[in-house]
């Protein structure tokens, strides 16, 4: 590391959601090129060489990236409509528009999306994209695309579904993928795409879209094929009591003992939502350490209920925090989502003692890249991880009366990001993007949300 350039931060508060929680009230970090070097109280060692910048960070919690475990960007040019919709009413509406996306559309949406993301704080994000009409282009190169130029460490859940109208499923039938083209295009993004070294900045995921747009021999192959290809699965499950309903009517059996017939849990497994779990289906994602995304504000938009999170974390699953697509949570921020899990859980069984505020933080970073099958790398602040750190300013109006800033980052207003680094990178400063032009961005997302909404108003 000795020829590596350094940034050194001091003065900070730092909460490095290491295995012991360990904490410092004013600590150092050392960055050298895209991994922690160093950290630890005080200030930093003396004669560090190639020191290229200091950051006198006073005032300011430090923290690992946030993690993003489930989202969909596409729908960031679909936002604000459904409004008071369950989720198959939502769906419903929804997805005869979705059907109309192409390849500018799908790339300025994960642009807004990206940016919302990372001026938050995130500095992994993963995007399951399922939605891939006829003739759209080339969605898949276009989303990550965008997330090299954020500059954001990311995995694409290239999903998939082949359980049109004509098959007794919700979208139309233009818009799914028959099994064998389906099977065929994941493989391809995964060899094309897909990086399995340690310090990865995309990796690629099988990821069929859910139960009840996929046919169960899409269901069997996919893991079949992850497997073969070594990368992770993602779907969503057990999201709605009717999705439930449905499993039964469809397969005789509920989502979870579904997923296991079709070779869907494991350890390289992540499952969105989980809404709806009982005492056998937490035992069974604990035991095969199947992961899942906790998406709060989006599971309260639909109405679709309280997910049992405390009794998923104490029976030893993992739990990450997702956005999901900003058309059923419309800020499109991860942030906001370490309070709204703490006080949504706080709704359920388990009342004031369903979350602490370090447990929510936990979800955020260190839960979330293990959800992602990357804790080995990131998800906390530790020397030799990935230099995925994130400057949270505590000293403003905001947050500076509340004296824990760990309580006043998850209890308090969404705090500002003065500094966002991933993989050694600064890209954000003060609030705003480095990498991207934020205002472009919005011009262009608000361009492709009108030309998408008349497109769908002409079919």
């Amino acid at each position: 590391m000795a020829a590596a350039q350094r940034t050194v931060i001091e003065n900070c508060s730092i909460a490095t959601v290491d295995a012991d929680d360990t904490e410092y009230a004013s600590g150092y970090l050392v960055l050298a090129g895209n991994r922690i070097e160093a950290l630890g109280a005080g200030t930093a060692p003396e004669g560090l060489e190639n020191v290229v910048r200091r950051i006198d960070a006073t005032g300011h919690l430090a923290t690992p990236g946030l993690v993003n475990t489930h989202h969909h960007f596409y729908q960031w040019i679909t936002r604000g409509l459904a409004t008071d919709h369950n989720l198959f009413d939502w769906l419903v509406a929804l997805y005869p528009v979705w059907a109309r996306i192409d390849e500018p559309m799908a790339y300025a949406a994960a642009q807004g999306s990206l940016a919302m993301m990372a001026r938050g704080g995130v500095t992994t994000a993963m995007d399951h994209h399922y939605v891939y009409p006829r003739g759209a282009g080339d969605l898949s190169g276009a989303i990550i695309r965008a997330a090299r130029e954020t500059g954001v460490r990311f995995t694409l859940a290239r999903g998939s579904m082949d359980r049109g109208e004509k098959d007794g499923g919700l979208p139309p039938d233009f818009a799914v993928e028959t099994l064998e083209d389906a099977l065929a295009a994941t493989e391809a993004t995964v060899r094309e795409h897909h990086d399995a070294s340690p310090d990865a900045m995309t990796q690629v995921a099988v990821a069929p879209c859910s139960p009840f747009s996929v046919s169960t021999e899409l269901m069997r192959e996919a893991a079949e094929s992850a497997r073969r290809l070594g990368v992770r699965l993602h779907t969503h499950g057990s999201e709605t009591v009717e999705e439930e309903k449905f499993c039964h009517e469809l397969f005789g059996m509920g989502p979870t003992d579904y997923f296991e017939s079709t070779g869907w849990l494991g350890e390289d497994v992540w499952m969105a939502h989980c809404v709806h779990m009982n005492d056998s289906d937490i035992a069974a994602f604990a035991r095969t350490k199947t992961g899942v995304a906790h998406c709060p504000s989006s599971n309260a938009r639909l109405a679709a209920g309280i997910a049992r999170v405390p009794d998923m974390l104490a029976a030893g699953v993992p739990v990450g925090l997702g956005v999901d697509g900003t058309a059923s949570n419309e800020s499109g921020e991860l942030h906001t989502e370490l309070r709204n899990a703490l006080l949504i859980n706080r709704l359920g069984a388990h009342k004031e003692a369903a979350l602490t505020a370090r447990q929510a933080l936990r979800l955020g970073t260190h839960g979330g890249a293990r959800v992602l099958g990357r804790a080995a790398e990131t998800g906390s602040l530790e020397a030799g991880k990935l230099a995925d750190v994130v400057l949270w300013r505590m000293d403003t109006l905001a947050h500076s009366s509340i004296a824990d800033p760990v309580t006043a980052l998850v209890f308090g207003a969404a705090a500002p990001v003065t500094a966002s680094f991933v993989n050694g990178r600064q890209i954000v400063e003060d609030g705003r993007l480095l990498t991207v032009d934020e205002d472009a961005i919005a011009r262009t997302t608000r361009d492709q949300a009108r030309r998408l909404a008349r497109i769908a108003a002409q079919r």
